[in-house]
């Protein structure tokens, strides 16, 4: 029997990613505990991973090496944040707000991390060219074996850099840009779970005093790297909307947009470019 603690939903995610129980599965098996069930994953392996999940806090998708997010499972390891569900929204809304006269867009993932965004805009844009741009080695590291993993590295060029730093020859040229950059205030950082605090990178969650500090340099940038009419979305805290909606004004982009996340709270904002008379 595997040790009990923890939450039943990680203990779920476990027994799916690595034990290989689905979620009828599971289901099943908690109406009926006496059935018999066959396992990818041997269970003093299992009870081994969970034991260490429970006594260190790792991140379980740490400890398995891989994280289910949109139609993928991306492999991810320690010094790359790990992709959450939220952020899944970012893709819908670029294929949502991108105009249909830009079949072949060129884009960029700034702070691409394990490089969702970028495997999903690639993968959903086969005419594109992208960028997926992040300042970290580790980053730049797992962000190329899963772009490779999906055979997109032809498609999608990797850029070591800060923000808009490293794209220089691109300013001016991308049709739309995504970022979900770290925007958790410095002093909240020690108030988080420690399976986040302890084991995520800080590079990714730190966002400064106020939060904000990534999101400004990025919409400083915005009116000169985006193309003429192209499309920047910024993910942020939930409580953040009104501060990232004044930075966009001031920055001198058009059409502001508040987008809501699966909870319906304001979590993204997209603006434009505007196009040059």
């Amino acid at each position: 029997m595997l040790a009990l603690g923890g939450s039943s939903a990680s203990l779920d995610w476990l027994l799916d990613l690595r034990g290989g129980l689905g979620w009828s599965r599971l289901q099943a098996l908690w109406s009926h505990p006496e059935s018999e069930v066959s396992l990818l994953c041997p269970l003093d392996a299992l009870e081994a991973l969970w034991r260490r999940h429970l006594d260190t806090h790792e991140p379980l998708q740490y400890l398995v090496g891989r994280c289910p997010w949109r139609d993928l499972e991306l492999p991810v390891g320690p010094g790359v944040l790990i992709p959450r569900q939220e952020t899944e929204l970012l893709v819908d809304l670029a294929l949502s707000l991108l105009p249909l006269d830009r079949p072949s867009p060129t884009w960029a993932d700034l702070g691409t991390g394990s490089g969702c965004l970028a495997i999903a805009l690639a993968r959903s844009l086969p005419a594109s060219r992208g960028f997926a741009l992040d300042a970290s080695p580790e980053a730049l590291a797992q962000a190329g074996a899963n772009l490779a993993l999906w055979g997109l590295e032809r498609r999608v060029s990797l850029v070591a850099g800060d923000w808009w730093q490293g794209l220089e020859p691109h300013w001016g040229q991308l049709d739309l840009v995504v970022a979900n950059p770290p925007y958790i205030p410095t002093a909240t950082l020690a108030e988080l779970d420690p399976v986040v605090r302890d084991h995520e990178p800080r590079l990714a969650l730190d966002g400064g005093p106020d939060g904000l500090a990534a999101i400004r340099v990025l919409l400083d940038g915005a009116r000169r790297g985006l193309a003429p009419g192209g499309l920047l979305l910024v993910e942020h805290h939930h409580d953040q909307s009104a501060a990232v909606s004044r930075l966009l004004h001031a920055a001198g982009l058009e059409g502001l947009g508040v987008h809501a996340d699966l909870e319906g709270r304001a979590r993204f904002a997209s603006a434009w470019r505007p196009i040059d008379r």
